[in-house]
């Protein structure tokens, strides 16, 4: 197994650093190889420019901006979101990466002669992790809609291997939250981590 946990947060200290730590250790546990990036560790530049724009269509060049993240993500058959949740979606830095990163030829592939729409390019993640943290609460973000965890689940979902296993879990509520209740997600999120190292369902043949 290559994971790569694709980790956002400012504070170094956080509770989310903490959901990061298990889902790691548990990675570790099971012998997997795992890539960390953390992108605000790394300064990551959220912003698609101008010229990444223009050249969005460019392909390999379209990828030179961001090479290691590329690789990184064609490296891995498991991709893992750590996050806080803002506003009920991503936080800008992670958005930002999806926009840089996610590109034609690298996470799906562009309509052409034979094709009227695009069609997925990350068959080769067989499972699909989401953990996050909210101060709302579980009724409130889903009447909202729970963005995050629909673009992560199902639109990056949409473009992972047919089969795959996915994994979520959201502390909600953080504000209030007490050391109890983190302590009580965190074995969740070792719990639903487990679940999702575990032998994935019957294969299904990937036809490209």
């Amino acid at each position: 197994m290559r994971a790569l946990i694709v980790y956002c947060h400012p504070d170094p200290g956080s509770f989310t650093a903490a959901v990061r730590d298990v889902v790691r250790d548990r990675l570790r546990a099971a012998g997997a190889e795992v890539r960390l990036l953390d992108l605000y560790a790394r300064d990551f530049r959220p912003v698609l420019s101008r010229d990444e724009w223009q050249g969005y269509l460019d392909c390999p060049g379209n990828a030179g901006p961001v090479a290691d993240d590329v690789a990184a993500l064609r490296w891995c058959d498991t991709l893992i979101f750590v996050y806080p949740t803002w506003w009920y979606g991503l936080p800008a830095m992670l958005k930002g990466w999806l926009d840089r990163v996610l590109l034609p030829d690298v996470a799906f592939l562009m309509p052409d002669a034979g094709n009227a729409t695009i069609r997925p390019g990350l068959h080769h993640v067989t499972r699909l992790g989401v953990f996050t943290t909210g101060g709302a609460s579980r009724w409130l973000t889903l009447f909202v809609g729970a963005p995050g965890k629909r673009t992560l689940l199902r639109g990056v979902g949409a473009l992972c291997a047919p089969g795959r296993r996915t994994a979520f879990a959201m502390h909600y509520l953080m504000d209030s939250s007490t050391a109890a209740s983190r302590a009580r997600h965190l074995r969740r999120v070792a719990q639903r981590m487990d679940r999702l190292i575990g032998p994935l369902p019957h294969a299904k043949e990937i036809r490209i």
